[in-house]
């Protein structure tokens, strides 16, 4: 009897020994009698574990990454890329009198070449971008408050005929023929019209001319009649403020050219498009005053 106990006590002995050989460890079960894992038993789904972690490893794709005091950052934070762009005064579409200063002092420091009109359009921001590499400033084609001030200090304050010149186009110089009596002197050099007394101008505006089918003439003629409101008899498109010179011929106010500039022409007359001026004009004018369409 004490030798059966002795071969079964070695075996038992012998079992557990292969038990720890192979590295196995118990597992208890739970009440529903699925087996719960070891907590040193590795997870076969999830980032792998770090092995010298003490606690939950946490996705390196979605982990906030630590600020220099060692402190996590806010969930809510985000990271800057840079100074902040400066707020632009004036830029593209903007129309003010701001905007014609701006132009005006521009065209002081030979960067803008025609007159001021108030809006800013990509004309006025190649200027502006020509000024701000000058300056070598970022080349941003918009105004803000450092282009301004720059500007500001390398300008004097615009005069009021720099704010708003008599005409876009420059007036040349008057023909022999205008510089007596009442004129209506006429450039086609220019695109312009003075309207002199005794060779002095007393107003001027841009004007176009009829195209090679229907050219303007030429010469020295004089207001035969005038009409506020006329409508061509032969194209049927309004005439206002029409100051006939030469048969059909006329200087009046063009709807077209106000709004395509010289990107048109007319079938002859002398296309004024500011009509304000044209209207003040028209009052001034006398039937028999002098006309003169020069070269």
């Amino acid at each position: 009897m004490k030798r059966s106990s002795s071969v079964i006590h070695r075996a038992v002995l012998a079992a557990a020994a292969v038990v720890i050989a192979v590295g196995c460890t118990p597992q208890a079960s739970d009440p529903g009698g699925s087996a719960s894992p070891s907590p040193k038993a590795p997870t076969t789904t999830g980032p792998t574990a770090d092995p010298t972690s003490t606690g939950p490893t946490a996705d390196p794709t979605t982990a906030p990454t630590p600020t220099t005091d060692g402190k996590p950052p806010s969930p809510s934070a985000t990271p800057t890329t840079g100074a902040p762009t400066p707020k632009a005064l004036m830029g593209d579409g903007d129309e003010s009198e701001q905007v014609r200063e701006l132009q005006a002092r521009l065209r002081q420091l030979g960067h803008f070449d025609r007159a001021p009109t108030g809006f800013y359009g990509t004309m006025t921001a190649g200027s502006v971008t020509a000024f701000q590499k000058k300056q070598g400033l970022p080349p941003t084609g918009s105004v803000d408050e450092t282009t301004w001030q720059r500007l500001l200090a390398a300008s004097r304050k615009p005069t009021a005929d720099e704010l708003k010149p008599s005409t876009t186009n420059k007036l040349d110089t008057p023909d022999a023929r205008c510089m007596t009596g009442r004129v209506l002197c006429i450039s086609k050099e220019s695109r312009t019209l003075a309207w002199m007394i005794d060779g002095k101008v007393v107003s001027s505006m841009d004007v176009r001319f009829g195209s090679e089918n229907t050219p303007t003439r030429e010469g020295t003629f004089s207001v035969g009649w005038k009409a506020r409101t006329w409508t061509s008899t032969i194209y049927h498109t309004p005439m206002p403020y029409a100051m006939f010179f030469s048969g059909g011929q006329a200087v009046h106010y063009s709807a077209d050219f106000a709004a395509r500039g010289y990107n048109g022409a007319s079938h002859g007359c002398v296309n004024v498009r500011d009509r304000a001026k044209l209207s003040a004009l028209f009052d001034q004018v006398k039937v028999g005053d002098k006309v003169v369409v020069h070269w």
